[in-house]
């Protein structure tokens, strides 16, 4: 095994946020995120086309030839992803971005973090959005316990089941049940959530987080019945809560 020692002399690993939508990166982007990105040039990526951009926002001057992306996304073969951290055993600081976001938060950025820890790397993570818990922040729902799900099932019964069963877990340890969708089956989600839930659960909408369009509202699923909502191809967090106590 390494020592701590040895892990000086390599290079170090940050991780990137990116913006959540096309607002300026310095409105939401610490000038740590500029500084870092001014003075590394190799990144590990999702979409190159979209990095390069990313990085031209934040340093215009900074030399693009220079640049070494590697990507990371679902075509990348496992055998590729295992040579992503060479460079930094040769003194090589990398950094990893997010194609919006916070790297390695619902995010395939976790696996190279992981690699990270057992090749013994500093990892750095900067300070950016994440958009889990700037919902969470805003929904006025249990932020002392709750759980990120991901994606529900696209089948409606498996679906369905899922939801009861978040709702159950919601009520039995009053945490929030946090879950995304595919931004153009949004309405559909909210949709199937109102016919499900108990009356009285709450459930938060929370899309185009940092956006101008931002909407962020947590009602009753009573409540939610009453109001019109365009969520299509909006980008949203979804949280629900049963208070075992409001019972």
């Amino acid at each position: 095994m390494e020592s701590v020692d040895q892990a000086v002399e390599k290079g170090i690993l940050y991780l990137i946020p990116s913006p959540l939508g096309e607002n300026a990166p310095m409105e939401v982007l610490p000038l740590t995120v500029r500084k870092v990105i001014g003075e590394v040039t190799h990144f590990i990526v999702e979409n190159e086309k979209d990095a390069r951009r990313f990085i031209k926002r934040i340093s215009p001057k900074k030399d693009q030839s220079l640049l070494q992306l590697y990507p990371l996304n679902k075509f990348t073969s496992p055998e590729e992803i295992l040579t992503y951290l060479d460079p930094i055993q040769e003194g090589i600081t990398m950094g990893v971005v997010s194609d919006a976001g916070c790297p390695g938060v619902a995010d395939p950025g976790a696996e190279i973090v992981k690699m990270a820890h057992r090749k013994n790397i500093v990892v750095r993570p900067l300070v950016g959005p994440s958009s889990i818990l700037l919902a969470l922040m805003s929904s006025g729902l249990n932020g002392q316990n709750f759980a990120f799900n991901g994606y529900l099932p696209i089948d409606k019964s498996k679906r369905q089941k899922e939801i009861k069963k978040l709702e159950k877990k919601s009520f039995d340890y009053n945490q929030s049940q946090l879950f995304i969708e595919t931004p153009y089956r949004n309405d559909q989600l909210l949709q199937d959530l109102l016919k499900t839930l108990d009356r009285n659960t709450e459930v938060c909408v929370a899309c185009d987080i940092s956006l101008p369009s931002e909407y962020i509202k947590t009602f009753t699923v009573k409540q939610w019945k009453k109001i019109k909502l365009e969520l299509h191809k909006r980008p949203a967090i979804f949280i629900i809560h049963k208070d075992p106590l409001s019972v």
